[in-house]
């Protein structure tokens, strides 16, 4: 289980942000891994980034849609939009545009992928409560122990070349999702073979080694599209013991039959990964700690491999109509982390997962939409923590349990035009969870659980104007309790071992959303977006003494959001979005602990994209700002209040586009020194895994 790289190795926001704002506006645009280009069969002029208020009404309205039917904050990001983006090593910035939303890899190999929004999923969730799907199949791990906590999300199985369309909703107004949606969710769409998606192949070069090969074959034959995406890439990362091996493999069939459209597809991805660990701030603005060291001087490491297979069946024409998803995943995950010179925490997980969706849409008339359907999933496997000394595994475990989860619901999800301004938008999940966790370590802890969880939804779209809508939502989301909470395993030590707590009454943490927005065209080519929220959360999971686990935190978020889009014409567009988390705090926290949840009370975006003929082929410049800032910490005993540096990145492109050639060079800056938006807060002081202040590369795809 040991990987391949376990080798011992050899500002201030207001200044940031018109700096931001210049170079957006001068240089137009994001990096690009040449992997996403954009495709010459497609000549459509993209969007920086499609929004809700761009669709059309059928699409607005309609249930079967997903995520596009709500009256709510959402963001759609194209297969054309990933086109100009630097995806690189890291799917994370694929969320790069997407207002308010900040999301990365903890850039410790394939280790899951931090996304945060609203004020929830401080740093080290890995995507937790936020439910994330990929054609219909939920993504969040429970219980996970070879990433990071409950519910984490790892999307390196995908690339640019599979992704057809992200919707992101904001708060948890959806009945379509489940486990996680506290702060959102996420509904990602494959990408179909034939004619919209053309064949290629592409070699990147990167810095710090980065060098990647893709391969997309795509065709349609007696009425079936396939498609194959093959990709290979590897790292050596700028960090001393960092690195990553990562093949991902994709085949998809879809052919429509009668009034349905079906789709089978097959991934395959495996990966092996070291991970440099975090540094301390303080001592490398002493000069006392190399930026390009090891944690410990030990790296950790790691290795994953996902195999699944998901069958989709939608309607073919419209949304109504049934549909229905089945899936198996064999999914198996290892990751180590340095404790010291000598030792690691080693996670591992290895599941089965299968299960299903199925429902049906109903219209009625223009007046009213209906979607009704069932879900289950089961979660059946090893998941543990483990001492490792001198790369030796020991004795002594964290926990070891052998899960079976089930979870199985129903979801109602509806609009219906009272007037020809008003629609009213309602829904509801009831989901219920039957568990067995055997507790090796403990077990006396050993427990089923069975409890259930309803949470309504309700909101209204009101059109003032054909250019300017308003809407409203209450909305309750939940998280599933970890089976760590349900069933403790107290202090490090060995299996088979007396003793041991049973939380089984514990019930799944729910929250109330309200939330306030608007959509608005006021001029040609202007768009403009935005909405106030507040979160409250009454039953917060909290460790109240050693192992034991009871709702009863209690958590207020409240924020605001704005985004502005503007095209001038076929050539230049841009756009600027602002996030502020008003407030993000635990409202009785225990004593001498910190009140401040870890999420930036700032998140600017910009970015610009021209394009202009140039001789005999195409230019397009893009470029992006991302900045966060006023992310607090606590540090020192007693505990006082930090904040963690601003952190900025510049995103550069420039492609040219000449017959079935496209060439593009992209650079990505990150001049704050000791900067990073991954980083973590110790009573000693701040632990950041730095990054290059400049990375760049090159990528030639020839397209057939």
């Amino acid at each position: 289980m040991q990987s391949k790289y376990n080798a011992t190795p050899s500002a201030s926001p207001l200044r940031a942000i018109p700096c931001a704002a210049m170079l957006a506006c001068s240089f137009a645009g994001s990096a690009t891994a040449a992997a996403e280009p954009v495709q010459p069969t497609r000549r459509a002029e993209p969007q920086v980034v499609e929004v809700k208020g761009e669709r059309t009404e059928d699409e607005r309205l309609a249930p079967g849609a997903g995520a596009r039917a709500l009256p709510g904050s959402v963001t759609t990001v194209t297969s054309e939009d990933l086109a100009t983006m630097d995806i690189g090593r890291d799917i994370s910035n694929v969320f790069r545009r997407v207002p308010g939303v900040v999301a990365n890899n903890i850039d410790q190999g394939d280790t899951g992928n931090g996304f945060r929004m609203r004020g929830f999923a401080t740093q080290g969730t890995h995507g937790a409560d936020t439910a994330i799907y990929i054609d219909g199949v939920p993504q969040n791990i429970p219980s996970s122990q070879g990433g990071a906590g409950h519910g984490p999300a790892f999307l390196e199985w995908l690339t640019g070349d599979m992704i057809d369309t992200i919707d992101v909703v904001k708060g948890p107004v959806s009945a379509l999702f489940g486990d996680q949606n506290r702060a959102g969710s996420v509904a990602i769409a494959t990408r179909e073979g034939g004619a919209a998606t053309p064949s290629s192949a592409t070699l990147t070069l990167e810095s710090h080694g980065g060098r990647r090969g893709s391969l997309v074959l795509s065709g349609e034959r007696e009425g079936i599209r396939s498609l194959l995406v093959a990709d290979r890439y590897r790292i050596d990362g700028f960090r001393h013991g960092s690195g990553n091996d990562r093949s991902n493999l994709f085949y998809k069939l879809s052919t429509k039959l009668g009034d349905g459209v079906y789709s089978l597809r097959a991934t395959y991805y495996k990966s092996e990964y070291a991970g440099a660990g975090y540094l301390s701030l303080p001592g490398m603005e002493a000069g006392l700690v190399d930026p390009h060291a090891t944690m410990y001087g030990l790296p950790g490491f790691g290795d994953a491999h996902r195999k699944t297979l998901v069958f989709n069946r939608s309607p073919a024409s419209g949304q109504a109509g049934w549909f229905a998803t089945a899936y198996y995943e064999d999914f198996a995950r290892s990751r180590a982390i340095q404790t010291s010179t000598t030792q690691h925490t080693y996670g591992y997980d290895e599941r089965d997962i299968y299960g299903a969706r199925a429902g049906n849409n109903w219209a009625f008339g223009d007046a009213a939409l209906l979607t009704v359907g069932l879900e289950a999933r089961r979660d059946r496997g090893d998941a543990f923590r483990q001492q490792y000394r001198n790369l030796a595994p020991t004795a002594n475990y964290v926990n070891n349990q052998d899960l079976d989860l089930l979870t199985y619901g129903a979801f109602v999800q509806g609009q219906y035009r009272l007037l020809p301004s008003l629609k009213l938008h309602g829904g509801a999940r009831y989901d219920r969870f039957d568990y067995e966790i055997v507790n090796r370590k403990l077990p006396a802890a050993s427990t089923g659980y069975d409890k259930s969880v309803l949470t309504p939804k309700v909101g209204a779209i009101w059109t003032v104007r054909p250019a300017f809508e308003l809407y409203a939502n209450v909305a309750e989301g939940f998280r599933s309790p970890a089976a760590e909470q349900i069933s403790s395993s107290g202090s490090l030590g060995p299996l088979g071992a007396a003793g041991g707590r049973i939380n089984a009454d514990i019930e799944p943490s729910r929250v109330r959303s309200y939330d306030l927005g608007i959509n608005a065209r006021p001029l040609a080519g202007l768009e403009l977006s935005g909405a106030v929220y507040t979160i409250r959360n009454d039953d917060e999971i909290v460790n109240t003494a050693p192992d034991v686990f009871v709702a009863s935190g209690q958590t207020t978020r409240k924020g605001v959001e704005v985004d502005l889009r503007y095209r001038l014409d076929s050539a230049f567009s841009t756009y600027l979005s602002y996030g502020r988390i008003l407030r993000a705090r635990l409202d009785n926290p225990a004593p001498g602990a910190g009140a401040l949840l870890s999420v930036p009370a700032h998140t600017w975006k910009a970015g610009a994209q021209y394009r202009r003929t140039a001789g005999p082929g195409r230019l397009t410049l893009n470029g992006d700002v991302y900045v966060t800032a006023r992310n607090p910490y606590y540090m020192g005993t007693p505990l006082v209040q930090r904040d963690m540096q601003t952190y900025v990145r510049y995103d550069l492109k420039a492609s040219y586009d000449l017959g079935k050639f496209q060439g593009a060079l992209f650079a990505t800056l990150q001049p704050h020194k000791f900067a990073s938006d991954i980083a973590y807060g110790t009573a000693a002081g701040l632990l950041v895994s730095t990054v290059p202040q400049a990375t760049g590369g090159a990528s030639l795809r020839y397209f057939f």
